[in-house]
């Protein structure tokens, strides 16, 4: 029994090792197999350099797919980075426009004031000395005016918040004022203006438009010594469309062809060789350009030194649309009898502004009825209605569109007393050049005046609607 005990673990131990080297024979063949199969498969007669190399590859592949991500994060991070100084950026130009528009229109106000009491200090029969001194006060704030009007439409139009309001009109109702405004200037400086008026219809923004050729006037006679300056029109065919070319032209020192297109550049100006240059910040035409291309009017100069320069703005023409508010040539406007014993409401916040609507229309030979708030307005229109004396008619109100903050605004003021029945006829004046004002002014027929008020428009603007 203990001999047969010994004997049979001796022979598992056989069984086991021979099984063991049955497996080893075979795995040798399973091995060398495949190492015949990496040798077949082209990789030389060193298959593990083989190897090594493709593992040293995929190592590189990683190392450098790797390196891609992180770049690729690091770039999307300055992308963000980017983004929020952009935002941050627009964010900045925008609060900087708002700013300048409200700071715009509180310089407004009290130079809106200043200029309605020079106009109506010139309208008295003053004396040679007083009359220059008051004609210097009023070049003075026009010059005030100029600045910061400028200083607006640059920051307006840099921030991308100007937005034209596109209407056909008369071109009379843009030139003829602007006619006059250059005949005073012109004549300050011993030039003449000659103006040929056109009875065509065009089809832009009226007061952006006006900014281009008012700006383009001021530079005429600014650089102009002796002679005169040109204010016309000519139709042109432009790829086939039928356009009004409105020309302002000089007998200037001219413009060499090298400066041509410089002078449209920030803070470019002329030579300064003229004796009564106005203050400017060298903005003038850079604004032109940048509204015209805003509106999408060509704009073209033609000069050489000592021949002057013509410059000239291509709008589109379009057929006449006679409405209601279409302001008629200055030939067969009434006269200033029209004026004399009207009666007009004017209502401001400002007292000063009052005061110095009062001083002109006063001098206009107008009455005037003076209100500081919505509720004193309509108190004296209903007076007004009840009076017997009073004259029936047509019943010019003036009204400011910013009034007191518990108030409705003055275009909404304006609209309900239009569509009142009560013969009331408003007039909005506002320092807010939105275009969106502009257009509700439009559509409702109410006339729409900008601050600082030019008194020439504003007597046109009278005697249209008191006829």
């Amino acid at each position: 029994m203990d001999l047969a005990g010994e004997r049979q673990p001796s022979t598992l131990t056989t069984a086991l090792e021979h099984e063991l080297e049955e497996e080893n024979r075979r795995l040798r063949k399973i091995c060398q197999a495949l190492m015949e199969r990496v040798e077949s498969a082209g990789m030389g007669s060193a298959p593990y350099g083989a190897f090594e190399h493709a593992v040293l590859l995929a190592e590189q592949v990683r190392e450098r797919t790797e390196t891609l991500h992180r770049t690729l994060d690091e770039l999307a991070e300055a992308n963000a980075r980017l983004e929020e100084a952009r935002r941050e950026a627009e964010a900045a130009n925008a609060s900087k426009t708002r700013f300048l528009a409200a700071v715009s229109h509180d310089l407004l106000q009290p130079l809106n004031a200043a200029r309605l009491f020079a106009s109506a200090l010139e309208e008295q029969q003053l004396g040679h000395e007083p009359g220059r001194l008051v004609h210097r006060i009023d070049r003075s704030l026009a010059d005030v005016e100029l600045l910061l009007g400028t200083l607006v439409d640059i920051s307006r139009l840099d921030a991308g918040v100007l937005t034209p309001d596109i209407a056909p009109f008369s071109v009379t109702q843009l030139l003829d004022v602007l006619a006059e405004e250059c005949r005073q200037m012109a004549g300050a400086r011993g030039l003449a203006l000659r103006y040929v008026a056109s009875s065509a219809w065009v089809a832009s923004d009226l007061a952006l438009l006006a900014r281009v050729i008012r700006n383009l006037m001021s530079n005429a006679v600014r650089y102009t010594e002796s002679g005169r300056v040109l204010l016309g029109c000519r139709r042109r065919q432009i790829g086939g469309a039928a356009c009004l070319e409105i020309v302002v032209g000089d007998t200037g020192p001219g413009i060499d062809a090298a400066r041509q297109q410089d002078i449209f550049l920030e803070f470019r100006r002329g030579d300064a060789d003229a004796k009564a240059q106005e203050r400017g910040l060298g903005l003038g035409l850079a604004i032109v350009e940048r509204i015209a291309r805003l509106l999408d009017h060509p704009i073209r100069l033609v000069s050489r030194p000592g021949h002057g320069a013509l410059f000239s703005v291509t709008v589109p023409l379009v057929e006449s649309v006679p409405t209601p508010l279409e302001t008629p040539d200055r030939q067969r406007l009434p006269g200033e009898e029209v004026l004399a014993g009207s009666l007009v409401w004017v209502l401001d916040n400002d007292p000063a502004i009052l005061d110095g609507m009062r001083a002109l229309l006063g001098g206009w030979g107008c009455e005037s009825r003076l209100a500081l708030e919505v509720s004193e307005l309509e108190q004296s229109l209903d007076s007004a209605e009840a009076a017997p004396d009073t004259p029936a008619g047509t019943r010019v109100v003036m009204i400011d569109y910013h009034l007191a903050d518990d108030e409705e605004d003055g275009l909404s003021l304006a609209q309900r007393l239009a569509a009142s029945g009560r013969g009331i006829v408003p007039i909005l004046i506002t320092a807010n050049h939105d275009a969106a004002i502009k257009r509700r002014c439009r559509e409702q027929g109410i006339t729409c005046l900008l601050k600082p008020v030019k008194p020439l428009r504003l007597r046109q603007a009278l005697v249209h609607l008191l006829s």
